[in-house]
């Protein structure tokens, strides 16, 4: 197996630039001292993360096309939650020196499909060698004439409304946790633990958010509850949800079952969806693929069924 150590640095930067591919707006591609990409809008919509090896994923769970997914996805599903269009990334690499070229080319499979979804591009980064895997992701947007929606701006009077899966990714987490990712079942098991290895962030439903006049948004990463309170926060509202509104599968009440959980806990409190969660006015009609789940009103923080709770989800500094 030849190694990235045994490459080089400038060996393995040419190999990952030759499995991508450029869209028409990137003018300047890998190769230079940094890319170049139109903005017709412009402003440009910027959002980063940080994605270290046994914090955010876990190389025994997750191939390198999975982290590479799931990198990115991480990133254009902040630029959507803007209502932008996501147009490309650069990725910073720290990668120990007996990484696996087969690894790496599937990580750079992985952020190429990943971008493709998305209507992005790769089109830029760097790589340095580490003891573990270090990845820094930088996304880039257009927000092609319309205005970002920020999590500041719902009033109370406002619906809040949904669209992507919730709780899907902490229920796989949890199936690889107690250890049943591999048992045998119904295809609800693979199809939960995909979940968490390669979120399914609606990359389209911002963009048609801000068109249809949100007046806040966010990319639910965190867990529905903590995420909706940084909206609540933000725009000094309350935000009242009804839990009899929310979605729960079928396949996240088996896993629950199984594992003697509480789906709408996951579902509630689960980070690593990716879905978007967004505030309109109540007279705005919202087409199919969003669920309205509560409504925003006077005082602050987060009510489930009138009582309000704490706000629940993923904290990196929390243990």
């Amino acid at each position: 197996m030849i190694t990235v150590g045994e490459l080089g640095e400038f060996g393995a930067i040419s190999r990952i630039s030759r499995r991508l591919f450029q869209k028409p707006d990137v003018l300047v591609g890998p190769g230079d001292d940094a890319a170049v990409l139109r903005a017709p809008d412009g402003r440009v919509v910027v959002t980063t993360d940080l994605l270290i090896e046994g914090r955010h994923f876990r190389r025994d769970w997750s191939s390198g096309y999975d982290i590479g997914r799931k990198a990115a996805a991480q990133n254009l599903a902040d630029v959507a939650a803007m209502g932008a269009v996501p147009t490309g990334i650069v990725v910073g690499l720290g990668a120990p020196a007996d990484t696996g070229l087969d690894w790496l080319d599937a990580l750079t499979d992985g952020f190429r499909d990943e971008c493709a979804e998305a209507g992005a591009s790769v089109v830029g980064g760097d790589m340095s060698r580490s003891d573990i895997v270090v990845l820094g992701v930088t996304a880039f947007g257009d927000l092609g004439g319309r205005a970002p929606v920020t999590r500041s701006g719902a009033r109370p009077g406002d619906v809040v409304a949904v669209t992507g899966r919730l709780g899907h990714a902490a229920a796989g987490l949890a199936l690889l946790e107690a250890g049943r990712a591999d048992d045998p079942g119904g295809p609800w098991r693979p199809a939960l633990v995909d979940a968490h290895r390669r979120p399914r962030p609606p990359y389209r439903r911002g963009p048609e958010a801000a068109g249809l006049g949100a007046t806040a948004m966010i990319d639910v990463s965190d867990g529905l509850v903590q995420d909706l309170g940084h909206i609540a926060e933000a725009s000094r509202v309350a935000i009242a949800i009804d839990p009899a509104a929310l979605p729960v599968p079928g396949s996240l009440a088996e896993a629950a079952a199984e594992l003697g959980a509480d789906p709408l806990e996951w579902v509630l409190t689960g980070g690593d969806d990716h879905a978007l969660a967004a505030t309109f006015p109540r007279e705005v009609r919202l087409p199919s693929g969003w669920t309205i789940i509560g409504e925003v009103a006077e005082g602050e923080g987060v009510q489930v069924a009138g009582r309000r709770v704490s706000q629940g989800g993923w904290d990196h500094f929390r243990l």
